[in-house]
């Protein structure tokens, strides 16, 4: 039973326009999958262990019946739920290697009518393809700059106005800081956070640069992959600085509201750094609702890290630093367009 299969590069070309399915079991589909694909699982999760099982003590012919026992009373539940995804005849499905999973399926569908492909080499050779599609060379500009600056905000209007950005925060579902994961919805596993950013970057592919906020490599439990952090390293950087004053005031605009032992939670984190005398009163002005002066206490420790950090990038090549006297958004707005497109007509005339 075999079905018409696809390397990675012409499965995924034509994923949007198709429903996508993914046949292995809920578990393995929770840890890591294709963004966009659906699952339908041939196994539930104890079915797949009890056919694992058998397959290593009694061997794969024994295995397989297993699994056509399984799946025999299945079959027609699978084609509904087929429907209920698409009205569509073109299906794509993939399990972990390519294998009896996704081409039995497959074959199934074809059987009904349905014209199915499977993805060679399945969801391993995906992420093979995904991982090292991050070492590919990238432009990349970076927006640096202490805590407080609207990176953020910053980046989002850039993309507003069509230049070419890559939010990590917002795929990590974090900010980068001890107190990052305040307002953000769970954050999702390693293998989902990597397949977001390789979507987002093919969907990206024709652009002549990304314009990525400067991050640490690690955003609460997700890790840049090491190849595109590598990139984001040597990239240039275009470093915002504005009055305390006003950085203390975002941070209040976006924090307070929050709940108040989140932030408690996220001062412990930092108590080491941030001495026993200055945790007890940062957690006290919290208690008080004073969060103009927790904030305070808090950029004590940030500002000296971002200080050392830029201090070490200042004689780097294509480092820029662009200082934000103002509190007018679009003003600062325009300042710092001004030095983007500066950088990517440098890039253009090379």
């Amino acid at each position: 039973m075999t079905a018409p299969a696809l390397e990675v590069f012409d499965f995924l070309k034509n994923q949007h326009e198709h429903l996508l399915v993914d046949v292995r079991s809920p578990i393995e589909y929770q840890k890591g999958h294709i963004i966009g694909a659906v699952n339908i699982p041939l196994f539930e999760n104890d079915e797949r262990s009890i056919i694992g099982t058998l397959y290593k003590h009694q061997g794969k012919e024994k295995a397989v019946e297993k699994g056509f026992e399984f799946v025999n009373p299945k079959k027609s539940d699978f084609i509904k739920q087929v429907k209920q995804f698409t009205d569509q005849k073109k299906i794509q499905v993939y399990c972990f290697r390519g294998g009896m999973r996704s081409n039995s399926f497959a074959w199934f569908l074809n059987s009904n009518g349905f014209d199915a492909v499977v993805l060679k080499g399945g969801y391993k050779a995906f992420r093979n393809y995904a991982l090292n599609y991050f070492t590919l060379p990238k432009k990349i500009i970076l927006l640096g700059g202490k805590t407080g600056c609207m990176k953020t905000l910053f980046l989002s209007l850039l993309e507003k106005n069509g230049y070419h950005t890559l939010d990590i925060e917002q795929l990590a579902n974090h900010k980068g800081s001890a107190f990052g994961s305040i307002n953000e919805m769970s954050q999702e596993p390693q293998q989902i956070f990597e397949n977001k950013l390789f979507s987002q970057l093919v969907s990206k592919s024709n652009s002549d640069y990304l314009i990525i906020e400067d991050e640490s490599q690690t955003l609460g439990y997700n890790k840049i992959p090491h190849a595109l952090w590598l990139q984001m390293k040597k990239a240039p950087i275009i470093k915002i600085d504005m009055p305390t004053e006003l950085r203390l005031q975002h941070l209040v605009n976006e924090y307070s509201t929050t709940n108040k032992e989140h932030l408690i939670k996220g001062i412990t984190k930092i108590s080491q750094q941030l001495g026993p005398l200055a945790t007890k009163n940062c957690i006290n002005y919290v208690e008080e609702g004073n969060f103009h002066h927790a904030a305070e206490l808090c950029l004590s420790y940030y500002d000296r890290t971002y200080d050392y950090k830029y201090d070490k990038k200042k004689n780097e090549h294509g480092f820029k630093e662009l200082y934000m006297h103002s509190s007018d958004l679009n003003e600062n707005y325009f300042l710092l367009k001004k030095i983007i497109d500066q950088t990517i007509l440098l890039w253009k005339s090379n």
